[in-house]
């Protein structure tokens, strides 16, 4: 289930890579919010020792229109969420979403499965904004938040050593611009000592680096709209301190 952390002939030298599932294809959705911020969740179960495959086909049935990765969280919370393997990428657009998901001889409603997933206020939204007040929940003003959801206020420094210190602690971050959502799973450097952000991306195995974009630093911060991580990963910087 875990893809390979062997990337041949690459200029890239790994100082951090997660483990992960495989890279999904969100084929001509628009739910890149939806499959990075699955791929976030299952980065963090792998790393607790468990092993879930979730299905972006069911929330992007769901809700197709472009958002932020926060309305992810609030599908699976009022809607639920099913594996990959009952609903995975190539599914049949006349093939209905289950009713029960059965897994270790029990069977739950999606609702019910989602809530073993991912718990309520288990992620935390993260923004900088220099115009709004600091340590404060704000709204983020682009039209992906139409459901108007609120995120922390950090001052940038801030929250780049949340983002650096949680990848460090092995755990995953999921991230946002205005075009585009992916998953953090490492950091790396070149022979020059570039460094970059390892995402796994959701356009499928048709691409570079096996699916991964290696993102100069500068760019993913001057980019970054949002990002996402668990309360147990934004506290580790706080403890550093």
């Amino acid at each position: 289930m875990l893809v390979g952390c062997s990337r041949q002939q690459s200029p890239y030298i790994h100082d951090v890579l997660l483990p992960m599932t495989p890279v999904k294809n969100q084929g001509q959705t628009n739910a890149c919010w939806a499959y990075a911020m699955l791929a976030t969740i299952e980065t963090e179960h792998i790393l607790r020792g468990d092993s879930i495959n979730l299905s972006g086909v069911y929330v992007a049935r769901i809700e197709n229109r472009r958002a932020m990765c926060q309305t992810l969280l609030n599908i699976i919370q009022h809607e639920g969420i099913v594996p990959y393997d009952v609903l995975p990428d190539d599914t049949p657009a006349n093939l209905k979403a289950p009713k029960w998901v059965f897994m270790l001889g029990a069977r739950y409603t999606p609702k019910e499965f989602a809530h073993s997933v991912c718990a309520p206020d288990e992620y935390l939204a993260l923004t900088s904004l220099p115009d709004s007040p600091y340590y404060n929940k704000v709204e983020v003003p682009v039209p992906d938040n139409w459901e108007h959801n609120r995120f922390l206020n950090l001052p940038i420094d801030t929250l780049r050593q949340h983002v650096d210190q949680a990848l460090h602690h092995r755990h995953p971050v999921c991230w946002e611009s205005r075009e585009h959502a992916m998953e953090i799973v490492g950091l790396a450097h070149d022979a020059k000592q570039q460094t970059y952000y390892i995402m796994k991306n959701s356009w499928g195995l048709d691409q570079p680096h096996e699916g991964l974009v290696y993102m100069p630093v500068d760019q993913m911060w001057s980019d970054m709209i949002a990002v996402y991580m668990t309360q147990e990963a934004f506290a580790i910087c706080s403890v550093s301190k």
